[in-house]
């Protein structure tokens, strides 16, 4: 029945087929807002499945170049590497190791992929025998010790063949020691990627897994930010701006839309956004078990996150995506 007297708007006039919709949707997913973390270790023919992330593996450096070439096969445009090495002490001195996994690993994909952009995690979590962050005095980390470390470790990257590095401490300061160290040693064309907002989450249990960082004792608190605070984190976005950062990261991602709006809004400069171990894991567990529409709710959690601000996403889900696209191209 027609409404004659037009009191009331018909929205949904615009929806209903699928070709109005695409055609007025707002935000689209493109394969270009995509990283892809991988997960290096050494050895030889290694492929060993993370238990709590379905899909994700640690591979061996040879491996890890055959992973690349998919992603870059796919139109991934960005890998993120995170590496465990094979000894660990109390300094993470393997971070900066010359011959370091990391290292090595740039090394080979540069040497069989020059159309991958390689961007590395900046962090000494994963190289310390305690699983902390940085230098530690009895239970305490030193911040001022820690950054010097995480500078020598981001030009080791760059000397590798690195195209980005991003640090993910969250200590004080961290940005302008990184920043100075890549320019004194000529790398000033070398952009930074900084955590700049991280939060102390409960969303990144299967990440330690994965790379086997989870502390010995305690946890990251003292360091990463309180889940409560949004003031605190722009503060912390402005001052790794104005220590150089070139691109600034909310992480997680889902929980964090409002700060990822905020940051967004009131900077303006290239947002990344990290869709962590956690919330993909929840996605795929879900899925696995006939609860949601994997699929479907993959799309929609990432649409969320672009929607909010994120020029590109950190994903597990970026081979499904990149996938999910070239099936629905029209």
């Amino acid at each position: 029945m027609t409404n004659k007297n037009f009191n009331f708007k018909r929205f949904r006039r615009l929806r209903y087929n699928s070709i109005i919709r695409d055609m007025v949707r707002e935000t689209v997913l493109t394969k270009n807002d995509l990283i892809y973390p991988l997960f290096v270790v050494p050895g030889k023919n290694v492929k060993k499945p993370v238990k709590s992330m379905p899909g994700v593996f640690q591979l061996s450096v040879e491996n890890l170049v055959k992973e690349c070439k998919e992603v870059r096969d796919l139109g991934i445009p960005a890998v993120i590497l995170f590496g465990i090495p094979e000894h660990k002490d109390e300094k993470g001195s393997d971070a900066y190791n010359p011959n370091g996994i990391i290292q090595q690993a740039i090394k080979a994909i540069k040497k069989e992929i020059n159309d991958l952009l390689i961007i590395t995690d900046v962090c000494l979590c994963e190289y310390t025998s305690h699983g902390h962050c940085g230098i530690l005095t009895g239970e305490d980390i030193l911040n001022d010790e820690t950054i010097a470390v995480l500078a020598k470790e981001a030009v080791s990257h760059v000397e590798a063949g690195a195209d980005m590095v991003a640090p993910s401490d969250m200590m004080d300061g961290r940005v302008l020691a990184i920043r100075k160290a890549l320019d004194y040693k000529g790398y000033e064309k070398i952009p930074i990627m900084s955590y700049a907002a991280k939060y102390a989450s409960g969303y990144y249990g299967p990440f330690r897994d994965a790379a086997e960082s989870t502390p010995a004792f305690g946890d990251r608190r003292s360091h990463q930010m309180d889940i409560g605070n949004i003031n605190e984190a722009l503060r912390e976005v402005e001052e790794d701006i104005e220590e150089g950062a070139d691109i600034v990261m909310v992480k997680p991602a889902g929980p964090y839309l409002d700060v990822i709006r905020k940051v967004k809004e009131k900077f303006g400069l290239p947002t990344a956004a990290y869709q962590v171990s956690g919330e993909f894991a929840m996605i795929k567990a879900a899925g696995q078990n006939g609860w949601i529409d994997e699929e479907r709710v993959m799309i929609e959690s990432l649409t969320a996150i672009k929607r909010a601000g994120a020029d590109m996403i950190l994903t597990y889900f970026a081979k499904d995506v990149a996938k999910w696209i070239d099936k629905n191209r029209k």
